[in-house]
Parts: C-alpha cells; sequence; structure tokens
C-alpha cells in the first residue's frame, strides 16, 4: 500500500466516524426517527452538532479501572448498555428492537468507533444471524459492542495523525482540498466510497461557500476525543 493510499484510508475513517455522529445529533431522539441534517449550510456549523451527542461518541471518557470497586464495575457497564441501546434504537424504525444491517457501521462509529470497512466486515459478522437476515437484533448486538467499547477497539485517527493524512493529500501545503480532488481521493484510492457514501460525506465536510474542505479547521472541530 503506498502512501497515498494509506492516508486516503485515515481520512476516510475519520470522515464516516464524523460524519456518522452528526447524523445521530440531528436526530430527533425519538426511535425509528433518524433524519439527514436539514441544518445550516456552513460545514462548521453543522460540526458543532456533534457536541449534541452523548458523552461515548466523544470518546470513551468512561473507564473500568483495574482493581475498581464491583458497583462502578456496573456502573461502566451499565452506561455502556445505556449508550448502546440509545445508538441502536435511533435506527429500530419498526420498534421491535432490530436494524437494518446496513446501520451498523453508523452506529458503531456513532459510539467513538472507527473501523476500517474489513473490521466492520468481521464485526457484523459477529452480530448476524447464523442465516443471514438483513437484520440485526439488538440481544446479538449489544454483548459483542460492549466487548468492543471495553476493550477500546477501533480506536480513532490521532489529531496528529489524521492531520498528516490531508497533508500528504495535499503536496502543495494550501491548508484545503477541492471538493473534486476529496473526491477523487475518497473515491479511486484505497477502500473506495459508494456514490450514497460520496454524497453524504460531501454535504458533511464541504464548504459551499469555497467548494473545499479547510481541513485544519474541520479536524478541530470534529476530531473525537479520547482523553
Amino acid at each position: 500500500m503506498d502512501m497515498i493510499t494509506s492516508q486516503a484510508n485515515n481520512v476516510k475513517i475519520y470522515l464516516q466516524a464524523a460524519h456518522n455522529a452528526a447524523v445521530l445529533a440531528s436526530c430527533s431522539g425519538s426511535p425509528g426517527k433518524a433524519q439527514r441534517s436539514s441544518g445550516p449550510d456552513n460545514a462548521l456549523v453543522r460540526a458543532k452538532n456533534l457536541t449534541r451527542l452523548p458523552p461515548i461518541t466523544r470518546g470513551l471518557s468512561l473507564k473500568v479501572q483495574e482493581g475498581g470497586k464491583e458497583k462502578e464495575e456496573e456502573a461502566a457497564l451499565a452506561e455502556f448498555h445505556k449508550k448502546i441501546k440509545e445508538a441502536f434504537e435511533v435506527f429500530d424504525h419498526e420498534s421491535n428492537n432490530t436494524v437494518d444491517v446496513r446501520e451498523i457501521g453508523t452506529i458503531v462509529r456513532s459510539l467513538g468507533c472507527c473501523p476500517n470497512e474489513g473490521e466492520l466486515h468481521d464485526l457484523i459478522a459477529e452480530v448476524e444471524e447464523e442465516e443471514p437476515t438483513g437484520y440485526i437484533r439488538f440481544e446479538k448486538f449489544l454483548p459483542v459492542m460492549t466487548n468492543v467499547l471495553l476493550e477500546r477497539r477501533y480506536r480513532p485517527v490521532p489529531e496528529d495523525i489524521l492531520l498528516r493524512a490531508f497533508e500528504v493529500l495535499d503536496p502543495a501545503k494550501r491548508g484545503f482540498l477541492s471538493k473534486e480532488e476529496l473526491i477523487k481521493y475518497m473515491t479511486e484510492e484505497g477502500e473506495p466510497f459508494s456514490q450514497e457514501e460520496m454524497e453524504e460525506m460531501l454535504s458533511a465536510a464541504i464548504d459551499p461557500e469555497s467548494n473545499s474542505i479547510h481541513y485544519k479547521d474541520y479536524i478541530t472541530m470534529m476530531v473525537i476525543d479520547e482523553n
């Protein structure tokens, strides 16, 4: 894998997580009511929606400490379960404790995890039925996702590494990528976005006034804090 492909993949993982979190932030909060944001056009203003999410979506601030009291561990698990259930219910359109398998990536990334497409495929295989139905049951998803959070799997790309990734894609060091450049890197390098994914990423990342992404400002707004 060459440098451009590697760094393009880092940017993709980040954009997916940031966008998926913003999607949940724009939801009404009622189960089965997930909708795309129709807020202000300015990408940096929309990015602030991320701060409206529960704390877990900006990093795993709640940790189970070794040697801690049993009650503290139980409280931590209960908090994880609550956040997982809240994210799951947003996409449970039939209110029957199931979601479309295609929504699992959005749910996982909204909880502060940044799996690549291969890792997401493996995770879905863990929670699917023996004979896949196209839907994931909450009772199968909950224990698997709880372990993911406890083990801190699929950790976000650190801010400094993410900045270097954008800079590799911007050899002229302009501080921004045009819409056309972003489309090229996101669809031609590494794990390609689908057309639908690309449209969603552009709606969240591109500043419509300049038709570009000023990545330093965008990273500052959207980076997922692990501390």
